[in-house]
């Protein structure tokens, strides 16, 4: 079972909704905008008739069976396909052999966001990187995709999934899933941005996504403590990088002010780039609950569109 200590809070999103906020490509009278009309060839379900509707889509074999008046739902009839896109790159396991990692917190929240959506009945899909695309999905409604996507989300954070050096290439995984992601869609990003890679390559890729006209959120994974205050204990430490294994020892309170102040300006540079390219960034501090994260997120964007 996926984190059964956590279930009651995933479920606590059930009767949320996360809205689009620009044109997405599904059913015209869901949630979200859609520039499309009709239906896919492609049957998803059926559901029961409301009265004034159309009985164009009747389906009058099952009405002849069961007496009772059912419309046939089709794929392209979900009101959106969101892509859950998870950095899984070893500075994700930060902090290391600790069961609440970076990792931990975004599968949680990937969790609580495909059950939110599948109850809105959008199409949900997740992809997998770290120096390429280790899966990708499509993007589905039923309910035994999204058992097999909580499956593959529990992999993550098995302690076998522990193994260092996993480099990060987020600019090339996030062009090749900009290019092959042909519909329009909600893309949601959970990455720490460490990388080699320069912030600008990052943003080259984005931008991609931006130009293939999908609704971009980022989760900005990070442990304020550590990461960004550096609150180490006042003594020597071996600090290892965890996708080069490259090792420096130092006493952090030689370099804390200025380490401190460097990511001060990394965030504030990502905060600033996602403001110009109309992405939603949310700042998510592992230090905190996913659901304190989360929630004030989607009532905003709800007030919002």
């Amino acid at each position: 079972m996926l984190f059964p200590d956590k279930l009651e809070d995933i479920a606590s999103f059930a009767n949320l909704e996360l809205l689009s906020k620009q044109v997405v490509e599904g059913f015209i009278t869901g949630l979200h905008k859609s520039p499309f009309h009709g239906f896919s060839v492609e049957f998803a379900e059926h559901r029961l008739y409301n009265p004034g509707e159309s009985t164009r889509f009747v389906d009058w074999k099952l009405f002849a069976r069961s007496e009772k008046l059912f419309v046939k739902r089709f794929e392209e009839e979900t009101n959106l396909r969101a892509n859950l896109i998870l950095d899984i790159s070893s500075s994700m396991l930060f902090p290391h052999n600790e069961k609440k990692n970076k990792l931990y917190f975004s599968v949680i929240c990937a969790a609580a966001l495909i059950h939110m959506l599948r109850n809105q009945r959008d199409a949900v899909g997740i992809s997998l990187f770290d120096n390429e695309i280790r899966l990708k999905t499509g993007a589905r409604i039923s309910a035994v995709h999204s058992k097999w996507l909580y499956g593959e989300l529990e992999k993550l954070v098995d302690p076998q999934f522990s193994a260092l050096k996993r480099e990060t290439k987020a600019s090339e995984a996030i062009h090749v899933l900009a290019e092959s992601t042909h519909r329009r869609s909600l893309t949601i990003l959970f990455s720490d941005f460490i990388s080699h890679e320069s912030i600008s390559d990052i943003f080259s890729a984005l931008q991609h996504l931006r130009f293939k006209k999908h609704d971009v959120i980022v989760f900005h994974v990070f442990d304020s403590k550590f990461e960004m205050d550096f609150d180490y204990s006042n003594r020597p430490h071996r600090f290892i990088d965890m996708e080069s294994e490259e090792e420096l020892k130092l006493n952090p309170n030689e370099i804390r002010e200025f380490y401190s102040k460097k990511m001060k300006e990394y965030k504030e540079d990502l905060i600033f780039r996602c403001g110009q390219n109309q992405i939603d960034i949310v700042e998510a501090d592992i230090n905190k609950s996913f659901s304190q994260i989360l929630m004030p997120f989607i009532i905003k964007r709800a007030r919002l569109y």
